[in-house]
């Protein structure tokens, strides 16, 4: 379908031809970025529209549609902050960006240093988006409201009825002034204050019914909505957030082709910022225990002889059967650090990468054998935060995910803080990939929590969200969200109550039976820091 005649420049949209998951041409929208000309040809790498960036890549002629050719509008494509070579923002960004004016106008301040608002990439923030917006954050009971709560066998009370729910639907659409207002969707890290200070106590329902569809908003004096509803923007202060400001057309392309480390081959899915003269080779080389990058493998042979690692540099603080995690401090390990930045940077495109690595802490997770501890995955965390934080940044590497290692490394970031003494949550804005993992996690936990509650002196069990929160080390904000995002909260009698249908239980066995990774605490040997005595240098 190329026309040689046709002049393709970078910024133009065409249809580009590519196969889906069940091996079928498509022909989806999509973005020039760059061309090069290599001998007999000419290549175009194009950003498919509403695609995951990883999915970029070179194309060639044939594969593009220029009879839908879309040309760059020039009056409105200004380079951005003025920087030439710049692309702009595509409109998917510009969409988010507006809302996330929107929300902030709308919202308080929020406490801590502020950063500019981030310009993420659509692909990267969807999945969220979608999640948070059709799962609504109930407004818990507060003080008055903080009943006993009970757990009923398999029945529900004939009392709950259409017409209740109908009356407590028109209570959601009023204000405390008796005006209309519009149901609020939850906002990842959002703080209410009647979720705070209150042991709230929560019913619990094992139900055969199919459990409730739709969650109410009971309307608060303590609400810190805003007056026309329109939701705070989620908080993107931390260590590792992207402001985007380097989102230039140079780093919205790969630039490794291909990455060997130990016995895996890898291919990149992100720019990450390697020596640039390392960016033209075919293959770029990686010591699989000290992370060090070399141009060739002769030079990798070579470096092999010299180096005396075979397990990543710092204490080895779990191992069980052939899964180690050590601990790595980022000042003492600065090169180890920096390196493993560098590569995890070809899977995250979220985050920032900062050659400031001394206030963080990295866990490694290995597999071992004969010839050593291999490289599994990672998750980093700062030594101090402030916002709870217990990760910054957390990946597997592609030749070990779906295997189970992504929950693994979820549950020993809490078990770590269960060790501390606190709760946390991962740092925001999260991946794609790494929302569904702490989704299923959080689920996971807090649904084998409220299965196995039992009865006590004949009493029907009861159970707190503040409980659910010490138990599990997850921040409440996270275990209201997952509730919420699993459709357990209901209202009934005037109190907020959980429903387990049968098909979240039998959901939830099978999983389980499937999840044979886990950590076991008595294999832990840590002892936790005082950073705050200690410095972060």
């Amino acid at each position: 379908m190329a026309d040689p005649s046709v002049d393709v420049v970078e910024g133009c949209r065409l249809p580009v031809l590519r196969k889906n998951q069940e091996n079928e041409d498509e022909w989806p929208l999509a973005e020039i970025l760059s061309l090069k000309d290599i001998p007999g040809r000419k290549l175009y790498y194009v950003h498919y529209i509403d695609f995951n960036k990883r999915l970029d890549e070179w194309v060639t002629p044939d594969r593009l549609d220029l009879k839908k050719l879309q040309f760059p509008k020039e009056a409105k494509t200004p380079t951005k902050n003025g920087l030439p070579g710049s692309r702009p923002s595509s409109p998917e960004r510009d969409v988010r960006k507006s809302l996330e004016l929107n929300g902030q106008s709308a919202s308080a301040p929020s406490r801590g240093k502020s950063l500019p608002t981030p310009k993420r990439k659509a692909e990267s923030v969807s999945l969220a988006t979608q999640v948070t917006a059709a799962t609504p954050v109930p407004s818990l009971p507060g003080p008055a409201e903080a009943n006993q709560a009970s757990v009923y066998p398999a029945m529900r009370d004939p009392s709950f009825s259409i017409k209740s729910r109908e009356e407590h639907e028109q209570l959601a659409s009023l204000n405390t002034n008796g005006t209309a207002r519009r149901l609020i969707p939850s906002q990842p890290g959002r703080k209410r204050k009647n979720c705070g200070g209150t042991d709230e106590m929560v019913k619990v329902f094992q139900n055969n019914s199919p459990r409730c569809s739709t969650i109410y908003l009971l309307p608060g004096e303590d609400s810190q909505d805003s007056s026309d509803g329109i939701p705070s923007a989620p908080r993107m202060t931390g260590s590792l957030v992207s402001d985007r400001s380097h989102d230039d057309i140079v780093t919205r392309m790969k630039n490794i082709n291909c990455i060997e480390l130990g016995r895996h081959r890898l291919k990149p899915w992100y720019f990450s910022p390697y020596p640039q003269e390392l960016t033209t080779l075919p293959i770029l080389y990686l010591c699989e225990f000290c992370l060090k990058y070399l141009k060739s493998l002769k030079c990798l042979q070579r470096h092999l002889t010299k180096c005396n690692l075979r397990h990543p540099p710092g204490n080895e603080i779990y191992r069980k059967g052939t899964i180690s995690f050590f601990e790595i401090d980022g000042r003492k390990n600065k090169a180890y650090s920096q390196n493993l930045c560098l590569l995890a940077k070809c899977f995250l495109d979220h985050k920032t990468l900062y050659y400031d690595t001394d206030p963080f802490l990295f866990y490694v997770m290995t597999e071992y054998d004969s010839k050593g501890f291999h490289i599994v995955g990672y998750f980093s965390k700062e030594k101090e935060s402030t916002e709870d934080y217990n990760v910054a940044c957390i990946l597997t590497l592609p030749p070990y995910q779906r295997r189970g290692y992504g929950k693994l490394l979820i549950e020993f970031s809490y078990e770590l803080s269960k060790v501390e003494g606190k709760t946390g949550t991962p740092e925001k804005p999260l991946s794609d990939l790494g929302l569904l993992s702490y989704r299923s996690y959080w689920s996971q936990t807090i649904l084998e929590i409220l299965m196995n509650l039992k009865s006590e002196n004949g009493e029907r069990p009861q159970i707190t969200i503040n409980e659910i929160s010490e138990i599990t080390s997850v921040k409440k904000e996270d275990v209201i969200s997952t509730l919420q995002y699993l459709n357990l909260i209901n209202y009934y009698k005037g109190q907020y109550i959980l429903t387990l249908s049968e098909d979240i239980v039998e959901g939830h066995e099978r999983a389980m039976q499937k999840r044979l990774l886990r950590i076991d605490p008595k294999c832990l040997h840590f002892t936790p820091k005082d950073w705050s005595k200690r410095g972060k240098w």
